[in-house]
């Protein structure tokens, strides 16, 4: 298994300690299985990304965009990889966090329902 870059690492980390305002609202939702039992991780370098937060168990990923998030091509190219590690991905605006919480609450409710499991590994272990 290829290793971990180290400034990704390093770079996480000082983004769960530097969280949007947005980001911060979402994650006391998340946080401590505080939504449907379920638990969420967040900034998790995921290859050469950081997912904003991780739901492992079920392999979805939630993306927070800013009103700078212009760039559809990198977006669209970082979901292809995602997507290729098993994980669906489902993006927000930070908007959208700090007015309508509770739609997005229950937009994530939804995509939980029908995110994929993760795929058995050899051996009958899990990812």
């Amino acid at each position: 298994m290829p290793r971990t870059n180290p400034k990704l690492l390093e770079r996480a980390r000082q983004m769960r300690s530097e969280m949007t305002q947005p980001e911060r609202e979402l994650w006391i939702a998340l946080r401590a299985k505080r939504f449907d039992g379920i638990k969420f991780t967040r900034q998790v370098v995921i290859g050469p990304y950081i997912a904003d937060f991780v739901c492992r168990s079920r392999k979805l990923i939630i993306e927070l965009d800013g009103a700078t998030h212009d760039d559809a091509s990198r977006d669209d190219q970082r979901t292809t990889f995602l997507e290729g590690q098993g994980y669906r991905v489902v993006r927000f605006w930070n908007n959208d966090v700090m007015t309508n919480l509770e739609g997005v609450l229950d937009a994530l409710s939804e995509a939980l329902a029908t995110a994929p499991l993760p795929n058995p590994l050899p051996g009958g272990e899990r990812a």
